[in-house]
């Protein structure tokens, strides 16, 4: 089975705890998420995130519905965490989440390792687009939340503005 990686990094003007505890929440995950992909959290809401958790999401890729079941492999309050797909779309899909203090804020990592079906082509011309979509939905909604002096255009879903941390 091929593997991929995707490494994405963004610098947020926040404290590493703070930032940490938005990810803690799984219902964060909604707000960092297109709405093109129609993401739904099936996990109950009050469900902690630890070691071994199993969180269950429903959305659509490129229109088709798809369940993906994650399990949080590594549990490291605030350095990281890892979740690991059950099951879903991808052969394997490991993201690990870092929180590094840097320059009076934290720097967020992604760092993905990832199989797919069908292999390069579907890799290059699908899957690989939708994940730089994606990531890049993320760090706009991630650079709002968490810096509160700059304007941003960025919005939830709802079209309320999103909040300050």
């Amino acid at each position: 089975m091929k593997t991929y990686w995707l490494n994405k990094r963004i610098w947020l003007p926040q404290s590493r705890d703070k930032v940490f505890e938005f990810f803690a929440n799984p219902a964060n995950l909604d707000r960092l998420t297109p709405a093109w992909l129609k993401f739904a959290i099936e996990t109950p809401a009050k469900d902690q995130i630890k070691q071994g958790a199993l969180l269950d999401y429903r959305l659509r890729i490129r229109g088709v519905p798809i369940s993906w079941q994650s399990e949080i492999t590594v549990w490291a309050p605030p350095d990281r965490f890892i979740d690991r797909q059950t099951k879903g779309p991808y052969s394997l899909w490991i993201h690990e989440h870092t929180f590094e203090e840097q320059d009076n804020g934290t720097l967020v990592g992604d760092t993905v390792e990832y199989a797919v079906p069908g292999g390069t082509l579907v890799q290059k011309f699908l899957v690989a687009p939708d994940l730089e979509r994606i990531f890049d939905y993320r760090h706009k909604v991630l650079a709002a939340l968490f810096n509160p002096n700059r304007f941003s255009p960025w919005s939830d879903k709802t079209n309320r503005s999103l909040p300050a941390f």
